[in-house]
């Protein structure tokens, strides 16, 4: 598919913008009472995601293949194995690790499981991928380079989650950051890097949790 070209101007003002939104809101987000956290989750998806495709309009020309859903599923899977692993590290390693990981998955039994992954397959997932690898990442790229590029919307991707004071969700947030990032400068396509956040933050959050909640 041939990409209309984004006017690089417009672009950056909507990157820079987005991303001051994203900071803002990811504060409100995980600083607000805790009841109406998902609500607020799927707020600041919207605005991530309607920043995305006002600020890149080569973004709503994306359209998923069956290949692009084979390889999102490889790439979640991946995720997941990496997770799985880290998962067990940051309970040995971190004095906090155990106690993190069980408030992270506090948070699915605030709504219901179904409701969560509508939330997350269909808003949160696509929204984050079109932003910060999307819209941002490709701005940072046309400036810095590709690979200057990816790092500085990884860094600018883990430095949203710093207003959660946890530290292994900010860990995983930079490592599942990098992941996507270096694999959307690697030219993977858009469709696939969505699909594969959508696979992953539902497997690894309510379907098969690296720990199940007590």
């Amino acid at each position: 598919m041939v990409r209309r070209a984004a006017d690089p101007g417009k672009q950056a003002l909507w990157a820079a913008g987005g991303t001051a939104a994203a900071y803002v809101a990811f504060w409100a987000t995980f600083r607000g009472p805790k009841h109406s956290f998902w609500q607020r989750m799927t707020k600041t998806g919207l605005v991530l995601g309607a920043a995305a495709i006002c600020g890149d309009r080569s973004l709503r020309g994306e359209r998923p293949r069956a290949s692009h859903l084979l390889s999102g599923a490889a790439i979640a899977t991946g995720l997941y194995g990496v997770f799985t692993a880290g998962d067990r590290i940051a309970r040995r390693v971190m004095p906090q690790g155990p106690r993190d990981i069980g408030d992270i998955y506090s948070l699915r039994r605030l709504r219901p499981t179904s409701e969560l992954a509508l939330r997350l397959g269909l808003i949160v997932a696509p929204a984050e991928e079109l932003f910060w690898r999307g819209l941002l990442q490709r701005t940072l790229a046309r400036r810095l380079g590709r690979w200057r590029g990816a790092a500085s919307a990884t860094a600018l991707y883990g430095g949203a989650h710093l207003c959660t004071g946890n530290a292994t969700l900010i860990g995983a947030a930079s490592m599942a950051g990098a992941a996507w990032s270096g694999l959307a400068a690697l030219e993977v396509p858009m469709p696939a890097l969505v699909l594969s956040h959508m696979i992953w933050d539902i497997w690894i959050f309510l379907v098969q949790p690296t720990e199940k909640p007590g």
